[in-house]
């Protein structure tokens, strides 16, 4: 027998979040049917005011309360420096890191032949717009993912960024803290050797 049609319709629902199959769908689905009234309506009502309460920032484009959010508008934030990511958990990752001040750019996804994503989806008439004279940056970071799809935006931009007098940079790549060499993978520790630091 299957489910009735307001649970059959929550799970094509959840579905269709990235990573879900029919089987989690389905479990979460069930979850949910466990929660109390009290909870779904909470539920509900920080889903109904998601769009509301989260914009995007209208220089940096990061998902913020605020335009412009907190870091663009900080007066302590070395401009000569702006990092490139692809999404704002990335400049969150980043920022996690407390080893950055300068500002960012957004680009709101990558290359991805698999999924029919070009480059006119980036933001990147903006990430241009802010290099033109009278722009402070000095170094624009790129801090791109190094996996297919990374390296091809990197790659991307590289080219089209030969154009601006600022110095462009990649995110070093090597073995993380408290990896064991006969555990990575060739390429990691060929990069850890290529970019290697001299003592």
């Amino acid at each position: 027998m299957p489910y009735p049609p307001a649970i059959q319709q929550l799970i094509r629902q959840l579905g269709a979040l990235p990573a879900v199959g029919p089987k989690t769908a389905e479990r979460y689905a069930l979850f949910l049917l466990e929660r109390d009234q009290v909870w779904l309506e909470q539920l509900a009502g920080v889903l109904t005011d998601l769009k509301k309460q989260v914009l995007y920032c209208s220089r940096c484009h990061s998902l913020s309360a605020v335009d412009p959010c907190p870091i663009c508008t900080d007066s302590r934030r070395d401009s000569r420096f702006l990092c490139v990511v692809s999404e704002t958990k990335d400049l969150l990752a980043v920022e996690g890191s407390q080893s950055y001040n300068g500002l960012y750019h957004v680009l709101g996804g990558v290359i991805s032949a698999v999924n029919d994503a070009g480059p006119e989806r980036l933001r990147v008439a903006s990430l241009l717009e802010k290099l033109k004279p009278p722009s402070r940056v000095q170094e624009i970071i790129l801090a791109l993912n190094p996996d297919f799809d990374g390296e091809a935006t990197a790659l991307y931009l590289k080219k089209l960024l030969a154009n601006f007098p600022q110095q462009v940079s990649r995110l070093a790549r090597g073995l993380p803290t408290g990896a064991l060499l006969d555990y990575a993978d060739q390429q990691t520790i060929a990069h850890a050797l290529k970019f290697r630091n001299h003592y």
